[in-house]
């Protein structure tokens, strides 16, 4: 997350602006014209930029990538496609605070694509139309640029919603080798294509909300999950369904329930050791999977289960098993932990009653960071933000507000007269856990 400068005391300072770095590199690959790279370094990583445009159409594609800061190698890349007529949204992805802890940890990049087709996500959904090509592009230009030359053949976690939910599955049909597992957040328009042996092996998972989805002729949400499922399934796939019926298309916390299912992939199938071959993903033993009820909700080792299982959802372990069980049954996954506590602080006198406070944070991968609270002498003096939160996401898309992708000044009137205070910080994450405190050092 993005340094953070909290101020006590009655100051007045100006905006501290992100430093911005541009860097230049031209691509001829096929159809795409030449683009160039912008890259935009914030406190905990790097966000590249690239637009790349068709040389005979006005179609183009933009793409914001987030890189950790102090990663040697690239693992793995979510890429989270938006849905039909979203475009512009994609860039709040890559400053996302609880994506981006979520790729810390993991060793992965995050991207953010913005597809700007004349005919909309009616071309677009086919990674034919030049979606699927000019994401290759992208990545091994911003590899290059970015010196992370694993970028572009590294494997990807895939998201969708809605026309970008049917683009995963297109995506899962076409590239089956580089998916490491897909999660589609009422996918759109039931495609009727098989899909290749090697899909049967991606872990899947697919959110509906029934009669309450977009389920017009055009649209079919409903029973693009439904059919999409069945069809995976039967033919041995590694799949499951995710029912909200009290939500709709627009409506859930998908990131909740994608990104335990995600970690539980991403322990399964990468390549073991951080040298090894993207080639070397790994099989999934289905056998020491779970098997989910899609009537009554209950749930089996896959071990254990001697009945038909074709209809029942697949899960990659019983930490996923039971957050699918609370996901389809409240239509969320309550985080059970607390956020870590920030760190590097410092502190730094202005005058005689007032202190300029900094520290970084990582968010709570499961939850995020609601806020933080500031203490002196154990009792609550001020929260940053004062009012709302640092981060949240729009369910329509699951879009980060606001991208905090710059430092946020805020003027408290507390005044510390009593020269032996002594402060502390905590985060809290969405489900109001907060972390340990932590200390700040003596006065600069």
């Amino acid at each position: 997350m993005n340094l953070q400068i909290f101020y006590l005391g009655i100051t007045v300072l100006h905006l501290l602006f992100l430093h911005v770095t541009q860097a230049q590199h031209l691509l001829n690959a096929g159809q795409q014209r030449k683009s160039a790279v912008d890259s935009n370094l914030i406190d905990n990583g790097t966000v590249y930029r690239l637009t790349v445009k068709n040389k005979d159409t006005l179609n183009y594609a933009t793409y914001n990538v987030f890189i950790p800061k102090g990663i040697d190698r690239i693992r793995g890349v979510l890429i989270h496609q938006h849905g039909c007529g979203m475009e512009g949204r994609g860039v709040s992805t890559a400053y996302d605070v609880q994506y981006q802890s979520f790729a810390k940890k993991w060793n992965l990049a995050i991207v953010g694509a913005d597809l700007y087709y004349t005919a909309g996500c009616y071309a677009w959904r086919e990674p034919d139309s030049g979606s699927g090509e000019s994401l290759l592009a992208a990545l091994t230009q911003i590899g290059e640029v970015s010196d992370q030359s694993a970028l572009g053949e590294a494997p990807w976690l895939l998201w969708g919603h809605s026309g970008g939910g049917y683009w995963a599955l297109a995506m899962i049909r076409d590239y089956p080798q580089r998916v490491l597992a897909a999660f589609c957040y009422s996918p759109a328009f039931d495609p009727s294509w098989n899909y290749p042996k090697e899909a049967l092996e991606i872990p899947l998972m697919i959110r509906h909300a029934g009669a309450t989805d977009a389920n017009s002729p055009e649209v079919s949400c409903w029973a693009t999950a439904v059919n999409s499922f069945k069809k995976l399934r039967r033919a041995g796939g590694l799949v499951s369904i995710a029912y909200t019926p009290y939500q709709n298309h627009n409506y859930s916390f998908v990131r909740y329930m994608a990104i335990p299912f995600y970690e539980s992939a991403l322990s399964q199938r990468l390549p073991r050791g951080r040298s090894a071959s993207f080639r070397e993903m790994r099989k999934i033993d289905r056998t020491r999977g779970w098997l989910g009820d899609t009537l009554s909700l209950n749930t089996y080792p896959y071990r254990t289960y001697k009945d038909e299982a074709s209809s029942m959802s697949w899960l990659p372990d019983s930490a996923t098993a039971a957050a699918w069980k609370e996901y389809v049954i409240t239509g969320s996954v309550i985080d059970r932990t607390p956020p870590p506590p920030p760190f590097e602080l410092r502190i730094a006198r202005l005058h005689s009653v007032s202190v300029a406070l900094r520290w970084k944070a990582d968010a709570d991968i499961e939850s995020g960071i609601k806020h933080f609270n500031i203490y002196n002498n154990d009792q609550l003096i001020a929260r940053f933000p004062e009012h709302g939160v640092y981060q949240y996401f729009d369910t329509n898309g699951d879009d980060a507000i606001p991208m905090s992708a710059l430092p946020e000044m805020k003027i408290i009137a507390t005044a510390l007269k009593d020269s032996n205070f002594r402060l502390t910080i905590s985060a809290v994450n969405h489900f109001n856990l907060e972390s340990e405190r932590i200390t700040f050092p003596s006065i600069e």
